[in-house]
């Protein structure tokens, strides 16, 4: 397996030496407590990324409060038991995304989000729960699970969300590849599961969170998503 060291020494020279690259990284920390967010802010942000997906991610913030307002404050249990003659009503409101099968998602997550709750306590329980080691098994209960939560989604939500992970951007993609941890993208299970495997080895070598890794990754080629 490659070893770290001259991914991170790319990087460093792509972003203006180490220092510049310490500080972006530092610059950007998402982590936190998973738990220590309600089951409504859960929804809200799950369903913010639901919509977000093929819109602008500054149109939908600006227009979330409408969304706030008229999907129950993402209650799960309310949002849960609308009706399609709901879904069509909030869909033909002024301010909101009328994208009935967007909203029809989010019904199906916060169903999905009850049963979590029923058994574990808060969704956030749940998620904070969950094995460490085993974040492509987390994105791929989402993506199963829930509504519309596959490809990107489901992980650029724990990440928002304070969950330390890895993303499997086309840069980080591209960057795995390059060190030769996969052959190709990691868009099946197989080489998801090859690339968390450096993952987790890289943090025990480097002492880096799994976000920072997957940021040094990105800016070590490509165009640097994150």
């Amino acid at each position: 397996m490659s070893d770290f060291a001259p991914i991170l020494a790319r990087a460093q020279n792509r972003k203006g030496g180490p220092d510049a690259l310490q500080e972006l990284l530092d610059g950007y920390r998402t982590e936190g407590d998973p738990r220590a967010w309600p089951d409504d802010r859960w929804l809200s942000r799950m369903a913010k990324h639901v919509m977000a997906a093929g819109f602008q991610w500054r149109v939908v913030e600006a227009m979330w409060p409408a969304h706030e307002e008229h999907l129950f404050g993402f209650q799960p249990e309310p949002v849960a038991f609308m009706s399609d003659t709901d879904i069509d009503r909030i869909a033909d409101t002024k301010g909101v995304i009328g994208h009935r099968p967007k909203l029809a998602a989010i019904r199906d997550n916060a169903r999905m989000m009850l049963d979590v709750v029923a058994d574990h306590g808060s969704f956030g329980d749940f998620v904070a729960d969950w094995p460490e080691d085993d974040r492509v098994g987390l994105f791929l209960w989402l993506k199963t699970h829930g509504g519309r939560l596959g490809g990107m989604t489901g992980p650029y939500l724990l990440r928002a969300m304070g969950v330390d992970t890895f993303l499997f951007t086309k840069d980080v993609g591209e960057a795995l590849v390059d060190a030769k941890i996969i052959d190709r993208p990691p868009t099946t299970k197989k080489r998801m599961l090859a690339a968390q495997e450096a993952f987790l080895r890289w943090r025990e070598e480097t002492g880096l969170s799994l976000t920072d890794l997957s940021r040094v990754l990105a800016y070590s080629t490509g165009e640097q998503r994150t």
